[in-house]
């Protein structure tokens, strides 16, 4: 899985097992697959664009070369493909994942599995704390049936009495379950206090040798710490955040790809730019033009046209999500 080769360009593929219901929060920008689901304004206050469950099955891939949001799936029943760090990993019932902004996010359904998940797409507003942090999971395990039990409260109260105080109620009950998995209560004050000073030092020479003397720990137990926290090695911790770092910075600034490779701790920018195509998918000067080629177009123009492997239109094979005891309300085509 790792081998293969990483998607280039966005993709919205559905199958015709697809099942799925959301909500969406108000006035956010115009997207024909969420434009079908009900509308809670309560969602605005926490940065949340849309919300729901999805059942699936192959063919289906979703991929956003470009994406803006941060995007969190948990798995509630069988299993799919997420890519993460550059490599497709299997997300299974019992596990989630946090996909941030600004790096290449994509996931698809196994040839043969029913695939359960719900998920929680944010926006996170500029004065706002962001979603994750530099301690943040990126797959972990999680116990996802008090999210979805909270997403099920919402569709409902949404599809029905639509009370404004519930409303609100459950959304920050949506948010608590998130933040449960984005900010970990569990993990080690030196384990969450290494990565803030990490990050804020992306341009030191990092190495394994001194991350161990940095948290005060030996480094076979800082491997074992950060492959059960946070999903991945500490080099590998390392390298995502730089790589969060230099992809939020070529789409936020002028600044030269050399400038930015010092930025982030990478004397060469060929090495850079090499580690970034492999991380991400595009080379800088790539993902930098695309990001100001998908600016300059509108968001709004470029969702008017149907998304890559659907026809125009609502598929006649794609089913809404029945939720017991209510009828089933339109389905949009997508949840990104």
């Amino acid at each position: 899985m790792g081998a293969q080769p990483l998607p280039r360009s966005d993709v919205t593929i559905l199958g015709p097992h697809t099942q799925l219901a959301g909500v969406r929060a108000a006035a956010v920008e115009p997207r024909p697959w969420i434009e079908p689901f009900p509308v809670c304004p309560a969602l605005n206050t926490l940065g949340i664009i849309h919300t729901g469950i999805q059942q699936t099955a192959a063919p289906m891939k979703i991929v956003r070369t470009r994406q803006t949001t941060t995007y969190f799936l948990a798995c509630t029943g069988g299993k799919g493909r997420v890519l993460i760090d550059g490599r497709w990993r299997v997300c299974r019932a019992g596990w989630a994942c946090l996909l941030p902004a600004h790096t290449l996010n994509a996931f698809e359904a196994i040839p043969g599995v029913r695939w359960e998940f719900c998920w929680v797409c944010y926006q996170q507003p500029r004065d706002q704390r962001p979603l994750g942090n530099a301690a943040s999971p990126v797959m972990a395990p999680y116990d996802s049936q008090p999210l979805l039990a909270a997403i099920q409260g919402l569709l409902y109260e949404c599809s029905g009495p639509a009370q404004p105080s519930l409303m609100m109620q459950w959304s920050h009950l949506i948010h608590a379950y998130v933040l449960r998995f984005a900010r970990p209560c569990h993990q080690p004050d030196q384990l969450r206090m290494l990565w803030e000073r990490v990050e804020s030092r992306l341009e030191e020479p990092w190495t394994l040798e001194k991350l161990a003397a940095e948290a005060g720990y030996s480094r076979e137990h800082l491997r074992r710490l950060c492959r059960r926290q946070l999903g991945r090695s500490p080099m590998h911790q390392v390298t995502y955040l730089r790589m969060r770092r230099a992809a939020e910075l070529l789409a936020t600034t002028e600044l030269t790809v050399a400038a930015i490779a010092h930025r982030v701790g990478y004397q060469n920018p060929f090495v850079f730019s090499n580690a970034f195509a492999r991380w991400i998918g595009w080379r800088p000067s790539e993902y930098r033009r695309q990001r100001t080629v998908n600016t300059a177009g509108g968001n709004h123009r470029a969702a008017a046209a149907p998304p890559s492997g659907l026809p125009a239109g609502l598929p006649n094979d794609l089913r809404p999500l029945e939720l017991p005891g209510r009828p089933a309300a339109p389905s949009p085509v997508s949840v990104r």
